[in-house]
């Protein structure tokens, strides 16, 4: 997803020390195996996807500011409920958006890329999909900007969205029951990356479980039944970062050359999956 960019690129390096440091752990205090090949891979795909986002922040930024000239309000960010409602506004759109980028094809080829480490580590929050500008993600915030919401103000809260998701990709911080409740959490978020199947597509939050509560889609990682499997479904079995951040559009472009008629077409780019 497209957000601040100025806040991704100075905490970019500390994100990298942090997984450095989650590494180190694993294999000298836990005596684990850490598999660096996989967090290299995810390295690359952010380096990768940073050199984009130089490239269409502009567009993203003119498309925000251009339909903020369309506002219904100009909301006062002094008013002490300017930023909670925008929170929560932000996270309700995130959610929806979220949800579609794992039902839809379109916005999955993008998001598939998020999900693709086998290994759950600090190092793949960073591995984000390249295509987001041309799939439009940035679109479903749109009702922010028309509401009157300053464009500044809302890729801010997209961006500390993003950077609070970061601690959620790890295996060393166990439940927190009364937390996980109702906020976003390694464990929640462990269900949300898990290709078992009584796992799949749940806790789409960002920070807040608030609306997968309300829209029955939230799952507690359960102790019985742990987590066996993260990733995508068929496998990529690659580490390479390029084909990693296109996997999905390949299949997709394979399927089309293979199928027949605008209709069949139409629903390999824009149909439903079904897990």
């Amino acid at each position: 997803m497209e957000t601040n960019r100025e806040t991704l690129l100075l905490a970019f390096p500390l994100l990298v020390l942090f997984a450095l440091t989650e590494a180190c752990v694993l294999i000298f205090i836990k005596k684990q195996s850490y598999d660096w090949r996989e967090s290299l891979a995810s390295l690359g795909v952010a380096i990768g996807g940073h050199l984009l986002r130089f490239a269409t922040v502009g567009l993203v930024g003119s498309f925000a500011y251009s339909a903020w000239q369309y506002r219904l309000f100009t909301l006062p960010s002094g008013h002490v409920a300017y930023w909670p409602l925008l929170f929560i506004l932000e996270e309700l759109l995130y959610y929806g958006f979220h949800r579609l980028s794992h039902t839809c094809r379109w916005f999955w080829a993008t998001h598939a890329v998020h999900h693709s480490p086998t290994k759950f580590y600090l190092s793949g929050a960073y591995r984000l999909g390249w295509t987001g500008a041309i799939t439009g993600s940035f679109i479903f915030f749109t009702p922010l900007f028309l509401i009157g919401f300053h464009p500044k103000d809302v890729f801010l809260v997209i961006g500390i969205n993003l950077l609070y998701q970061y601690w959620l990709h790890t295996e060393l911080i166990g439940r927190l029951p009364i937390f996980d409740w109702l906020f976003n959490s390694p464990a929640n978020h462990r269900v949300h990356h898990a290709t078992d199947a009584q796992y799949l597509d749940k806790n789409f939050g960002g920070i807040l479980m608030l609306f997968d509560h309300c829209f029955g889609t939230y799952q507690a990682e359960d102790e019985k039944n742990p987590i066996q499997n993260y990733g995508v479904l068929p496998a990529i079995h690659s580490y390479n970062p390029i084909k990693i951040a296109l996997h999905e559009w390949l299949r997709i472009a394979a399927e089309l050359k293979n199928s027949h008629g605008i209709k069949a077409r139409f629903f390999i780019l824009f149909g439903v999956m079904v897990n």
